[in-house]
C-alpha cells in the first residue's frame, strides 16, 4: 500500500511547473521530460481513472454519487500502488454529501499547497478559459465557481469545486492534513531553496547536483519549447499556449484600479497572510 501526496492549488497557480519538476527529479534522467508523458501528478479528478475503478460511466451516477465515490477511488489508488503517488488537485477540500472527507488521510502522506499572487492568477485564468478578466475575477469571488461541471461525457475530468480563491486556501490550510505551502513567486525568485524543501517534505533522497539538473529541464523555456514542438495535451482548446509567461506581477501593467479593488477587497486577508498585501493594505 502506498500513500499520496496532493499537489493542490487553485487553477493557474503553477502545479504543473511542480509537476514537471518532480518528474525531473524522480526520473533524474539525461534530458528533460517529455510534458505529454508525466509519470507524476495525474489529476485527481480524471475521469477515465474514476470510471476505471468504481466500473461504471460517469453520466450514469449524479454529481452527488460522483462525489461520495471519490473518498473510495483514492483508497484504492493507494492499496494498489506500491509507491508514494502524487496527485494533482485544484478541488477545494470539501467533506462529501456522506459526510467524509473528500481526500482521505488515512492514505495521505502530506499536501504541497501552492499558492500565486491572486491579480496574476485572474490574468492567467482568464487567459487559459479564453475569457476577459473581469469574467476570471467574478469567478475567484464565486464561492459556487466549479470546473468540468458537465459529466454527460464531453468533459475528461469530474466535477471540482473551488469555492472563492481565499475559500480554497483555507480550505485545505485547515484540513488538519500535513501541509506545506510554497509560493508561485518564490518557485520563480528562491528556485533552489523552493523546490528542494519540497524534495526534502515529501521524503525523497535530496540530492544538489539532481536538484540542479531537475531545475534545468523544468525551465519555463524548456516547457515553452516542447509546447511549439508537440502541443500539450491539456492545453484547453480555445487557449493558444498552456505555458504563456511563467512571470510574477505581470498585472501591475495590466489590471485596471478597479479590477485590483475587487481582488482585495474579496481576498484581503488571505493576502495579507501570503505576503501579498502590505501592512497598510497596499497591494505588493
Amino acid at each position: 500500500m502506498s500513500e499520496i501526496v496532493w499537489l493542490a492549488s487553485y487553477p493557474k497557480s503553477g502545479n504543473t511547473w511542480l509537476r514537471v519538476f518532480l518528474a525531473n527529479y524522480l526520473n533524474n534522467g539525461e534530458k528533460p521530460a517529455n510534458i505529454n508523458e508525466l509519470n507524476v501528478g495525474h489529476i485527481a479528478s480524471a475521469r477515465n481513472s474514476f470510471e476505471e475503478l468504481v466500473g461504471v460511466e460517469a453520466s450514469d451516477l449524479t454529481p452527488t454519487q460522483i462525489e461520495n465515490c471519490r473518498p473510495m477511488v483514492y483508497r484504492l489508488f493507494a492499496e494498489t500502488n506500491s509507491e508514494t503517488m502524487f496527485l494533482k488537485v485544484h478541488d477545494a477540500f470539501l467533506n462529501t454529501s456522506a459526510g467524509e472527507t473528500m481526500f482521505p488521510a488515512a492514505v495521505t502522506r502530506g499536501v504541497v499547497y501552492l499558492i500565486r499572487h491572486p491579480c496574476d492568477v485572474a490574468i492567467s485564468y482568464a487567459h487559459h478559459n479564453s475569457h476577459s478578466i473581469d469574467r476570471a475575477i467574478e469567478w475567484m469571488n464565486d464561492e459556487s465557481h466549479t470546473l468540468a461541471g458537465r459529466q454527460d461525457g464531453v468533459n475528461v475530468q469530474l466535477e471540482q469545486k473551488l469555492l472563492t480563491w481565499s475559500k480554497h486556501a483555507h480550505s485545505w490550510l485547515g484540513s488538519g492534513l500535513n501541509c506545506h505551502v510554497i509560493r508561485y513567486e518564490d518557485m520563480l525568485a528562491q528556485p533552489h531553496e523552493t523546490f528542494g524543501a519540497v524534495v526534502k517534505f515529501v521524503g525523497l533522497d535530496y540530492d544538489t547536483l539532481r536538484l540542479q539538473r531537475a531545475l534545468e529541464f523544468s525551465r519555463f523555456e524548456e516547457l515553452q519549447a516542447q509546447e511549439q514542438r508537440e502541443n500539450f495535451r491539456e492545453r484547453p482548446p480555445r487557449a493558444p499556449n498552456f505555458f504563456r509567461q511563467g512571470k510574477a506581477g505581470a498585472w501591475r501593467e495590466t489590471l485596471s484600479v478597479d479590477q485590483v479593488a475587487r481582488i482585495v477587497d474579496a481576498h484581503r486577508d488571505v493576502m495579507q497572510q501570503f505576503g501579498y498585501l502590505d501592512e497598510k493594505g497596499n497591494v505588493l
